[in-house]
């Protein structure tokens, strides 16, 4: 069965049919990447309504579902007409991605019940979370391209290099090698910039003795990749470098007891603690990690906030750190497949402290 069979099976669980419109889950269901389309799921069959810019390709490549011209100006009409013609009064409407308006323009046109209730949202996230050994495969792809590109800036980056520089080149380095995308804007950062979890490049120029944090990833076939690495250019004071070898204790500790029917909420816990122990808990404001897939944040997720079964084949990322305000910060991050033993660990970069 694969996953658009899986969705009609289960659909009447909350409705006679599902509308999905979002471009990630359209792809997702469809295999096609388009800025447009609305996807029909019905218990017997799903109909993807597509304009005329990408008719011909979608003609070629979606084959799980009948493939239909929309007709332009009266979309809403012809949604309408197909609803009817399954006979169905109830349709579900994914919750986190619909807008507002497209949610009154349903409620005003189709004909049918609009149901814009959370299961329907859940039920695709759940599908989408538990990944296939040909996504797993396309992360790989892209995780590999990623850290090409590590080892690329191994050698580009040195004293005088400003963050956006570092930026640039790695940016450049993983679409001129195979990536489609970006998975999200790159972040480099040096010296005390690395004590900001999610900083944005600036002008600021490297110096001797400052780590340079670096968290990117890239995407192949819709499937991203992310990682983050923290090296030091020249040599790091004695605190610098205690605090990169608490981080990457908590990582390991996490990284070993990974394994599916975890509690998101206990994994974080074993890193959180080790962190906490050492007298740095104040300094580890973010969770543990999240999923990662077409989107680079999803499902599951790992924080002290929530808990969270962790299942078999999902993916999730194990990214402790440790920032001092306006001195500096510490993050490492792999990905990794959750499997019943552990956990197949997609990232092969190296850990240990590396000074330039």
């Amino acid at each position: 069965m694969n996953r658009l069979e899986l969705l009609q099976s289960r659909i009447t669980e909350t409705a006679d049919c599902g509308i999905i419109t979002d471009d990630v889950n359209r792809r997702y269901f469809t295999g096609m990447k388009s800025s447009a389309g609305t996807l029909l799921v019905f218990p017997q069959e799903s109909v993807f309504i597509i304009d005329f810019r990408y008719i011909e390709k979608a003609k070629k490549t979606v084959t799980d579902c009948k493939v239909l011209l929309e007709d332009s100006g009266r979309v809403t009409q012809q949604i309408k007409k197909i609803i009817a013609d399954h006979g169905a009064k109830t349709a579900a409407v994914d919750i986190e991605t619909c807008t507002v308006l497209q949610l009154e323009k349903y409620k005003k046109a189709l004909g049918a019940e609009i149901v814009s209730t959370i299961k329907f949202a859940d039920m695709i996230r759940q599908i989408r979370m538990i990944k296939t050994p040909d996504e797993i495969k396309k992360m790989i792809a892209a995780q590999r391209i990623a850290e090409q590109g590590l080892e690329h800036m191994l050698d580009f980056i040195r004293v005088g290099r400003t963050e956006k520089e570092i930026q640039l080149e790695l940016d450049y380095y993983m679409l001129s090698h195979g990536a489609e995308g970006l998975s999200f804007d790159t972040i480099a950062l040096s010296g005390k910039n690395t004590s900001l979890p999610h900083g944005v490049p600036s002008d600021k120029e490297v110096q001797s003795g400052e780590f340079v944090l670096m968290d990117f990833g890239a995407v192949v076939e819709g499937y991203h990749s992310d990682m983050t690495r923290t090296v030091c250019v020249g040599k790091p004071d004695e605190e610098m470098e205690r605090v990169y070898n608490i981080v990457l204790r908590a990582q390991l500790a996490a990284i070993n007891q990974l394994k599916a029917g975890i509690d998101g909420k206990e994994l974080d816990k074993i890193a959180r603690d080790i962190i906490t122990r050492e007298g740095y808990g104040g300094c580890f404001g973010h969770s543990l990690g999240h999923g990662v897939g077409m989107e680079i944040h999803e499902n599951p997720y790992s924080t002290p906030g929530r808990s969270i079964i962790l299942p078999e084949n999902s993916v999730i990322t194990i990214e402790p750190g440790i920032y001092i305000e306006n001195r500096f910060g510490v993050r490492i991050e792999d990905f990794a497949v959750v499997t019943k033993e552990g956990c197949l660990n997609m990232t092969k970069a190296p850990k240990e402290l590396i000074c330039i």
